[in-house]
């Protein structure tokens, strides 16, 4: 049975089109405030229930909530804080009860209602979040990039942004309705901001041997430099779905957010995410959202030992490695073979092949897969 939405219900706040155009046509009369894209896709996951059960960006109750003890004010569990930051010069032109018009360049993406202005100690924010005030964390040196003021407020979502990806796009309301009509009462969710070599292919398929279907869903949006491109990312998913899995057994969607690395507590967020969508259980990688030796080896394992109301099942899967003698992908509960005969498969010697437009060995990626990857004359975040 496709999973309940994370608080029961799924969050709707899109404008009716009626709403969209009053407002709209009356654009003099709000206050206008520029987003990066970032936010923009933020207000897109809200209005359209994949942050459920946000209405909004935090107020500074729930901020501190989160923050301290990863739920929200109604205990409800929540573990990364959904914000939106403006320059200090700004409070004196904004109040509690006013409407911002919410700009993307020259699209206006949202109205939001101000119900709160505060400001944020991101040092404190930074070692909550990603265990760490080191500034090499790309999470972190992007935190102390933003402003110091904080609104929180409910958003109504008028206009969403388009992108060159949207026909890969699927709203919540969509995915349920979609996996329903397909029969499916047992759906494992995959994060990904990678392209997949076998070690993913060989995780994936070991979840959908007891689930009725699998459901990949790569963030698309901002990542670190040295990361696969979003197109990348996407053409070497088709190309594995398209030559090895089974004809409707796999939904492939994009999930437009930015990438945080916030390991532990991103676990949990990833999670909640594919939950809203109608996932009923969720693969945790051992370094889920891991960046670096920021986290401990099984910390995104772990952590969901606080969470025994979360309503979605995580699945930890035992990292896998080709087995000369067993002649495929296992992991170590399976293979009884020496280490000598034990290959793993490493990211970093497969991310270096792709960058010198070598194909990895075929235990390590499907050459169709590498295939798709080196048609781009660089795939990787510069």
């Amino acid at each position: 049975m496709v999973s309940r939405p994370h608080g029961n219900k799924l969050v709707n706040r899109v404008a009716s089109e009626k709403v969209r155009e009053r407002i709209l046509s009356n654009t003099k009369d709000f206050i206008k405030l520029s987003i990066n894209l970032s936010m923009a896709s933020d207000i897109e996951n809200i209005a359209y229930g994949a942050y459920s059960p946000l209405e909004g960006f935090l107020d500074s109750e729930d901020y501190e909530y989160v923050l301290n003890s990863m739920r929200l004010s109604n205990d409800i569990p929540w573990t990364i804080p959904i914000i939106l930051d403006i320059d200090m010069k700004l409070r004196s032109q904004i109040s509690v009860g006013d409407e911002l018009l919410l700009y993307y360049n020259d699209i206006p993406v949202a109205l939001l209602e101000v119900s709160d202005m505060y400001k944020w100690d991101k040092w404190e924010y930074a070692e909550k979040v990603y265990s760490t005030r080191d500034t090499k964390h790309p999470g972190v040196s992007r935190t102390l990039s933003r402003n110091d003021l904080l609104i929180g407020g409910k958003v109504l979502l008028l206009n969403s942004v388009p992108s060159e990806f949207d026909r890969y796009l699927l709203r919540p309301i969509e995915t349920r309705v979609l996996f329903r009509e397909k029969g499916w009462k047992t759906i494992v969710g995959f994060q990904t901001r990678n392209v997949p070599h076998l070690g993913h292919e060989y995780i994936q398929k070991a979840a959908l041997t007891f689930a009725d279907g699998l459901f990949i869903n790569p963030l698309i949006g901002w990542k670190k430099v040295g990361d696969f491109r979003d197109e990348v990312i996407i053409s070497a998913y088709e190309a594995l779905i398209e030559n090895y899995f089974p004809k409707d057994s796999v939904v492939f969607a994009i999930l437009r957010m930015e990438m945080r690395y916030a390991g532990p507590r991103e676990a949990i967020h990833h999670a909640i995410v594919r939950k809203n969508y109608g996932c009923t259980h969720f693969i945790v990688g051992r370094d889920h959202a891991g960046v670096g030796n920021y986290y401990p080896p099984y910390a995104a394992w772990e952590i969901f030992d606080e969470f025994p109301d979360l309503g979605i099942t995580p699945l930890f899967i035992r990292e896998s490695f080709y087995c000369r003698k067993c002649s495929g992908m296992v992991n170590e509960k399976i293979c009884p073979h020496s280490e000598s005969d034990k290959i793993k498969i490493s990211g970093t010697m497969i991310r270096q092949m792709l960058l010198e437009g070598r194909y990895p060995p075929e235990y390590m990626m499907r050459r169709e897969v590498a295939r798709a990857i080196l048609k781009f004359e660089n795939p990787f975040i510069r």
